[in-house]
């Protein structure tokens, strides 16, 4: 979902496209030119347009449709990814990739074409069919491996190795492999399971409907817009960098391409007012990284989540609102806080963009308002509401002559659209294959137990070990791939320790994107620091402390589900909105070691210690909270004066 991509400007150091290529698999493509280019675009084209003719009209049996779905992502998967990242030969397909894309295909499409025979012949499969299941298999997982990377097949290696090993009951090896593909691959247990399901019914039309709104100039219209609203104050560049990350975050769900599309235009400007380069890079990792927990489309995830809680989206949606607001909030405070601290300025007036033309553009953004109407009122199904948006992004276009959707645009957003699903959807069926080794083999129940015993009584220490797995995995996993993983397995451990199902899964989903951000694998921090030729582990510790938040918040909303409006008042929530905001600037202020000027060692834990008891819903916690952040900022008033009266004798 790689929506906004800036070209390269004379201020950035580094080529964006070799970026993006060094940290973002779904970059290293094939190159196409001339007449092959057009095929390969329509051949993306017609399958995005079939994947919203199936999603949205076709009634076909649910076999039909995933093995069908599938068998297209394997054949794109190898028309549009080489087999190996590096320089690529101009309009090149090796005979093994045609072999590789044709047997692959096929292997899905011998389930699309016999799945009646194939559901109605039980258990009883001959050779044949369980050697085109290990092919289909290996297809996938190729393709996987192209587009995503890896360490996901790294892990379905595993698991699948522990099945055939020691995983399962039948003595014989033929027996455990037998039993495996019929599992993974026939069955809704593995790649046709809830990920896959999800992907082709709802995240692909959500994909498809990001490339139209691409298309429009809205990503363009954000960062301008967040420029000229807070560009002009101290550190002005990298408040802008926040809102706009954030406002692009509602459409966009990849970490690193929003670091380097928005990246491309702010970190520059960051370094230009005064700040580091590695605070520059980390400020926009940070926040374009917070992309992926921001309403309404929340990285795809929240759509698997609606799924595995059983919810409606729109309750998701909702649900993520105040935990998103203060994980930006705790960035801009410490941006805001990091500029005093330097006594850096904002832009120029003159550099400013004027905010009155950006306000007669606001009708860029009807396509984003009437999917969050359509969604929060239920009006229409999650797939319709995306498709009706997707009409009046052609529409908008057509009143902006910059960005107007012509037959060619048309057909390129379709192709961008179909380009993108690829690797959100391999992702999504080899976690199929994941979860569904998971369950073959009992080891879920095996992993719950063995940390429910480890944790005994105590929540904390759960939540923990949790957080550690879900971190180690997401280190070079998707996000999606990540959170239908932990949903699987470490989701219903939480809810076994008695925290609520909803706040279970998002606090698996946070400790999954905060990966992206945590060393030794901080890919969207990396990215950041080579725009800004910072030191890459320098960056990636810094965007690490400005994202405090999602280290933070999980461990509240799990304890005390009411920051999700779980089983709260208005009142409450009122309540927990501005303890938890006040909460976040004690924590930033601790972290910053800064207000009105130096904090003192002391200063920093009375208000680290208030900041968290603030960010903790409860009435006792909040006064205590409230007192000491109130005693830190009397503090620093007071040192604040002291200092100038020392120089006012000197």
């Amino acid at each position: 979902m790689a929506f906004f991509k800036k070209k390269p400007t004379a201020d950035i150091p580094m080529d964006v496209d070799a970026v993006m290529k060094k940290y973002d698999r779904e970059s290293n493509v094939r190159i196409w030119e001339g007449t092959p280019k057009l095929i390969v675009t329509c051949i993306l084209a017609v399958f995005s347009l079939f994947c919203l003719y199936v999603t949205l009209f076709a009634g076909w049996l649910e076999e039909h449709r995933l093995t069908s779905f599938v068998a297209w992502i394997v054949f794109i998967g190898f028309l549009v990814f080489p087999a190996k990242k590096g320089v690529q030969k101009v309009n090149s397909l090796p005979w093994y990739d045609i072999v590789a894309m044709l047997v692959g295909t096929g292997a899905f499409l011998y389930f699309t074409f016999n799945a009646m025979d194939i559901i109605q012949q039980g258990s009883r499969f001959d050779a044949h069919q369980i050697i085109i299941g290990i092919v289909g298999i290996l297809a996938l997982a190729e393709v996987c491996r192209r587009s995503v990377g890896l360490p996901i097949l790294i892990v379905a290696a595993a698991f699948i190795t522990y099945a055939l090993i020691w995983g399962l009951a039948n003595p014989s090896l033929w027996g455990k492999l037998n039993y495996t593909v019929r599992y993974l691959f026939y069955s809704k247990e593995g790649i046709l399971s809830t990920p896959i399901n999800t992907c082709s019914k709802f995240i692909v039309v959500f994909i498809i409907f990001g490339a139209f709104l691409e298309r429009t100039g809205v990503a363009d219209l954000f960062i301008k817009f967040a420029n000229a609203i807070v560009g002009g104050f101290s550190g002005g560049p990298a408040k802008a960098a926040v809102v706009a990350s954030a406002l692009e975050g509602m459409v966009s769900g990849s970490s690193v391409a929003n670091t380097v599309g928005s990246g491309s235009v702010t970190i520059p400007l960051m370094k230009k007012t005064g700040y580091k380069p590695e605070f520059a890079a980390a400020a926009e990792a940070s926040a374009s990284t917070g992309g992926q927990i921001m309403p309404p489309i929340m990285g795809a995830a929240a759509f698997l989540m609606a799924d595995f809680v059983q919810v409606p989206y729109s309750d998701i949606v909702v649900r993520a609102i105040l935990p998103a607001v203060l994980y930006f909030a705790g960035i801009f405070i410490s941006v805001h806080l990091e500029a005093k601290k330097l006594g850096l300025r904002g832009l120029k007036r003159e550099e400013l963009p004027k905010l009155k033309p950006l306000l007669k553009k606001w009708y860029l953004m009807t396509p984003l308002i009437l999917l969050i109407y359509l969604v929060g009122t239920s009006t229409r199904s999650i797939q319709y509401a995306a498709a009706i948006c997707i009409v009046v992004c052609i529409a908008v276009s057509l009143i902006n002559k910059e960005h107007r959707i012509t037959f060619k645009g048309l057909l390129e957003a379709l192709a961008a659209g179909g380009q993108g699903t690829i690797t959100v959807a391999a992702a999504c069926g080899v976690a199929g294959i994941i979860a569904g080794t998971i369950t073959m083999t009992g080891l879920a129940n095996m992993l719950i137990n063995g940390i429910v015993s480890i944790a005994g009584s105590n929540v904390l220490i759960a939540l923990f070990l949790t957080m550690i797995c879900c971190i180690v995995l997401g280190m070079g996993v998707p996000t999606t791939a990540n959170y239908c993983i932990m949903a699987a397995t470490c989701a219903p451990i939480l809810i076994r320790m008695g925290v609520p199902a909803l706040a279970a899964h998002f606090f698996v989903f946070y400790f999954g994107i905060v990966a992206d951000l945590t060393p030794p694998v901080a890919l969207a921090a990396y990215a950041g620091a080579a725009i800004a030729q910072a030191n890459p582990m320098k960056t990636a510790l810094t965007s690490t402390k400005l994202a405090i938040g999602a280290f933070i918040v999980p461990y509240v909303f799990a304890t005390s589900p009411a920051m999700l409006f779980i089983n709260t008042t208005v009142w409450e929530v009122i309540q927990i909105c501005i303890t938890s905001i006040v909460g976040i600037f004690g924590v930033s202020m601790a972290l910053e070691g800064f207000l009105l000027s130096g904090m003192r060692w002391y200063q920093r834990i009375m208000s680290a210690a208030g900041g968290l008891l603030l960010i903790t819903p409860g009435g006792f916690t909040d006064a205590v909270g409230l007192a000491l952040v109130a005693v830190v900022v009397i503090l620093q008033i007071i040192d604040r004066q002291n200092a100038k009266t020392d120089l006012r004798t000197q």
